[in-house]
This record gives structure tokens, C-alpha cells and sequence, in this order.
């Protein structure tokens, strides 16, 4: 007995723990002892799924981006020959109007039931699902002939990629405790700020392309992104991991996944260790009920966020669409070449505050309504200059838009990252899949109503002038003081009402590894406590 007691005191943590594994009965939700693992070790496995995920996601996201919005630039594409499609296709402007919100009205609706069904199939499968349904869809834009046509494929598309956006949210979850994810959802968020800046110049390639092949340049672009997507698609069967699995566990292939590639674990050996004991909670998920959806519909932390999104995706789509419009309406004598140029540098600072601020809110992650009204105020100050700088001054007017560009950058990521925050704590698996979506959801509302209800929407608001578009731009600093209210309301509400479990969840046996009320894994107890500017590169020693 001392001999092998004097054995075992020689195991290093991964082998006892991989023994524990091995022995105890981790698929009914029974922990293994506790371990703690250095803040090293656990940083680089982080940084060991950042390189297998977050460039994938990138991808994704920027030629799903670039299908979502080619539309707008197809309207123009060689109509100096008449081969635009506005003419091609006999459109009036309640034609294009109408396409573009059928596109959000099935995005709405599908958004929530989508990322529902990845929590429940493979995410790895789903998501790959969903970019290479975007890219068939997209790729049938090419053969549009009619308005009707143009609608049912705006609509469709709608469909096909709701889900993606919260799905990617969700399956972060999957790998990271929520207060990691910031700073990963604006890595990838930057596709589409890149996307909105360089889409725009590769059009101009597709246009040289007019007449070959007997296609019109907006059909070749239609055609080649749409087929990028598709082989995409297939790819990221190959490339993105299945959630990850207790350390002893075999992954069993059945029903439709037999007849799909398998994918390499995201972790094997040790890392697969230090990550099973940092982030317990995903590895014990309990399958949902229809009662725990309604437990998560019901709660009213819901309608805060779905506020504080509204305001900030209402705004940044509204200047997506219309930053040209307020562009000319600063100084007419702009060319169309001398708006492109102007209108890249808006989202050149929606980038940079992305990478500047997503990492810092992470850091503070109990701040993160601080961080979110900050940037919020950014973007009144710059909409207050543009709105009330001398037209005398187009510069400071413009000046006002890159201050718009910054404040709008680390707002979606911000808020998609505390929803996962309070939903997960909350609610478990189910609470991330459906309230990330609903959020997302619901809160592009406000790209229905800014995108419908203001500047050239607003015809009496669009009168040239000096006073031209202030009514539509005092419209979206309300709009913003909303979100702002909202952040508040739900920070001060979490600080009365508290965010601890539901008696559903937190009595469940599996969702909770030892049945309290907070999740016992590294990460759970990390997070207690922000980790502020400690393990920065001017503080580490050597």
C-alpha cells in the first residue's frame, strides 16, 4: 500500500486526471477531481482553438457579408451601358425597396428557430449548412429575370442565413467561457467592416467583365461569390471541430453523421484536459425542453439587450446605406469616386475600435455597459457634428461620420457578448442559442426602420439644403439614447435582481457539475474576479 501510494505521488495532474477520466462515469455529469492549472497553460490552449476557429469564422463571415450586400452595388454595376441591374430587370424603386425587406422579415422570423436546431444537431454541420446555402441561394441570383424573382431570392436568402450570426456567438460558447468571447466575436466581426471596404473595389473587376461569357458584370459577381461560398461550405466540414467531449469519452457517429467527413478534435491529450477542467459546463450540457425555452422567453433581461441592439445595428446599417447619401449631402460636388474614398475610412475606424476596444472589455468584463455607452456616446457626438457643423466646414461634418465609424465598431460585439454572459449563467445551452438569436433578431428591426423610415425614405427630410437629413439624424441620436437608457436599466436591474441560475436549471443534476448554483470550472472562478491589466506584455517578467 505505501509502495503504491508513493507511485501515485509521483503522477503528474494530467495523469491522474486522465485516470480519473478514464474510470469515472463523466457522461452522466459526474466531476472529476479538482485541478488547477496554471493561467499559462490555460491561455495557450486558448490560443490553440483561436487558430483553428477564429480564422474560419472570418472567412465565413466576410463572403456571406459580401453576398448579404452585393444587391446595393448591383444597382450601379455598368449603367453607363445600361447593364445595371435596376435596368436590366425594369425595377422601380418599391421593387428593390420591398426586396430588401423581405430579406429581414425572414430573417426575423427564422433567426431564433435556426440556432435552436444547432443547439440541437451538430454546430459544426449546421453552420456549415448555412454558408453553403447562402452560396447556392446567391448564386441563383444570377439568374434573375424578373422583380418577383428578385424578391423570392431576397427572401430565401433571408431563410437560408438566419442563425449564422448568433450561431456564431453560440458556438463560441462551446470553446470559451463567455467573458473570453468579446474580443473573438470583434476578431471575426472585422470581415464585415473589411467586407464593406473592399467589396466595393473588387467590383470594379467584375464590371471589366461585362459581356463575357454572355453574363453582365453584377451576374458574374453573383455567380463567382456565390460559388466561393458553396465550396466554402463543404470546407468547413472538414476544418471547423464538433463540441468537444469528456476526456475518456468516444465520439459515436450515427444516423446522417455517418455519411459526413469526420473533423479532427479541436483538443487532444493534455490540452483536452486542461481545457475539460477550465470549462466544465459545455462538456455536461442537459437537453432542452420546451419549458426551458419558455423559462427563457419569459425573462425579461431579454428586452434590455434586444433594446441596446436595435439602436446600434438600427444605426450601423443606416450608415452602411446611406453613409454616401450624407457624404454628398455635406458637400454635392463630390464625384463617385471621391465618395468611395471617403466612405472606406468610416469603416477603416469601425476596425480599429474593434481591436482596440473588444480585448479591454473582456479584461473588465463586469463593465461591459460602461465600454457599450461609451461608444454609444461616440456615435451621438459625431451625428451631432455632422448634423450642426457649419456647412461652411464640410471636413468637420465628414470628421463627424469617422467619429460615428469608431463608436459603432465594439458596440455589436459588446452586446452579443454580454447577452451569453447573463443567458448562459442563466439558462444554460438553451438561454445562449435562443436569446443571442432573439437579440439578433429582434434588434435588426432597426435596420427595417432606419433603412425605411429615414433620410431618402424620409422625402420631406431629404430636401436639399442646409438643414437637409438633421430630422433623420437627430431621429438615430434617439434611437441611441434608447440603447444607452437600456444598458443602464439592465445593469442597475442585474445589480437589484441579481443573474443567479434558474431553479430549472440549477436543479437539474448536469447542467451544474456538483449542483450549486454556479458552474464549478476554472473558468467559473476566474470570472469571479476581472482580470484587469495584470498579464499585459509591460507587465509579464521574464
Amino acid at each position: 500500500m505505501a509502495h503504491e501510494s508513493a507511485a501515485a505521488a509521483k503522477k503528474t495532474p494530467a495523469e491522474t486526471n486522465s485516470e480519473l477520466a478514464a474510470e469515472a462515469p463523466l457522461e452522466e455529469g459526474l466531476p472529476s477531481a479538482r485541478t488547477e492549472y496554471g493561467i499559462e497553460r490555460v491561455e495557450a490552449v486558448y490560443r490553440k482553438l483561436d487558430r483553428r476557429i477564429i480564422p474560419a469564422f472570418w472567412i465565413l463571415y466576410f463572403l456571406c457579408s459580401a453576398i448579404r450586400s452585393n444587391i446595393g452595388l448591383a444597382q450601379t454595376m455598368n449603367a453607363d451601358v445600361g447593364h445595371d441591374l435596376i435596368t436590366m430587370l425594369g425595377l422601380s424603386s418599391n421593387d428593390i425597396s420591398t426586396a430588401l425587406a423581405l430579406f429581414y422579415v425572414s430573417y426575423v422570423i427564422f433567426d431564433c428557430p435556426s440556432n435552436l436546431v444547432m443547439s440541437r444537431l451538430s454546430p459544426r454541420v449546421w453552420m456549415a449548412r448555412i454558408v453553403f446555402a447562402v452560396g447556392v441561394i446567391g448564386a441563383c441570383f444570377t439568374a434573375v429575370q424578373a422583380a418577383w424573382s428578385l424578391k423570392l431570392l431576397r427572401f430565401l436568402l433571408g431563410v437560408v442565413i438566419a442563425g449564422m450570426w448568433p450561431g456564431m456567438s453560440y458556438y463560441l460558447t462551446l470553446f470559451y467561457p463567455p467573458s473570453r468571447t468579446g474580443k473573438r466575436i470583434g476578431q471575426y466581426f472585422t470581415a464585415a467592416q473589411v467586407s464593406a471596404a473592399v467589396v466595393g473595389l473588387v467590383s470594379a473587376g467584375f464590371q471589366l467583365m461585362d459581356g463575357a461569357g454572355g453574363l453582365v458584370g453584377y451576374q458574374w459577381m453573383f455567380l463567382i461569390y456565390g460559388l466561393l461560398a458553396v465550396v466554402l461550405g463543404w470546407t468547413l466540414l472538414w476544418w471547423l471541430p464538433e463540441r468537444p467531449l469528456p476526456p475518456g469519452q468516444q465520439r459515436e457517429r450515427s444516423g446522417f453523421m455517418k455519411w459526413l467527413p469526420p473533423t479532427p478534435e479541436a483538443l487532444t491529450g493534455e490540452d483536452a484536459l486542461v481545457h475539460y477542467e477550465d470549462l466544465k459546463r459545455v462538456y455536461h450540457p442537459r437537453a432542452w425542453t420546451l419549458r426551458d425555452l419558455g423559462l427563457v422567453l419569459i425573462d425579461w433581461r431579454l428586452w434590455p439587450l434586444t433594446l441596446m441592439y436595435f439602436g446600434v445595428v438600427g444605426v450601423g446599417i443606416g450608415t452602411q446605406l446611406y453613409g454616401t447619401v450624407i457624404i454628398r449631402g455635406i458637400n454635392s460636388s463630390f464625384t463617385g469616386v471621391q465618395l468611395s474614398l471617403l466612405f472606406a475610412p468610416i469603416w477603416i475606424m469601425d476596425l480599429i475600435a474593434i481591436l482596440l476596444v473588444t480585448p479591454v472589455s473582456d479584461r473588465f468584463h463586469r463593465l461591459r455597459p460602461l465600454f457599450f455607452s461609451c461608444a454609444v456616446c461616440i456615435q451621438i457626438a459625431g451625428l451631432l457634428t455632422v448634423t450642426f457643423a457649419p456647412t461652411s466646414n464640410p471636413w468637420a461634418r465628414y470628421g463627424g461620420l469617422l467619429m460615428v465609424g469608431f463608436g459603432l465598431g465594439p458596440t455589436v460585439p459588446i452586446c452579443m457578448t454580454w447577452t451569453n454572459e447573463i443567458f448562459q449563467q442563466r439558462h444554460g445551452e438553451v438561454g445562449v442559442a435562443a436569446a443571442s438569436a432573439l437579440v439578433s433578431g429582434l434588434g435588426n428591426l432597426g435596420s427595417i426602420t432606419t433603412t425605411y423610415a429615414l433620410y431618402t425614405g424620409w422625402p420631406a427630410d431629404a430636401v436639399p439644403g442646409p438643414y437637409q437629413y438633421r430630422r433623420s439624424n437627430l431621429t438615430m441620436i434617439g434611437i441611441l439614447c434608447l440603447s444607452i437608457v437600456s444598458s443602464i436599466v439592465m445593469f442597475v436591474a442585474l445589480k437589484v435582481v441579481g443573474n443567479k441560475p434558474s431553479h430549472k436549471i440549477s436543479s437539474s443534476g448536469s447542467s451544474s457539475i456538483d449542483g450549486s448554483d454556479d458552474f464549478q470550472d476554472g473558468a467559473a472562478r476566474r470570472e469571479l474576479q476581472q482580470r484587469g491589466f495584470g498579464r499585459m506584455w509591460w507587465s509579464r517578467k521574464n
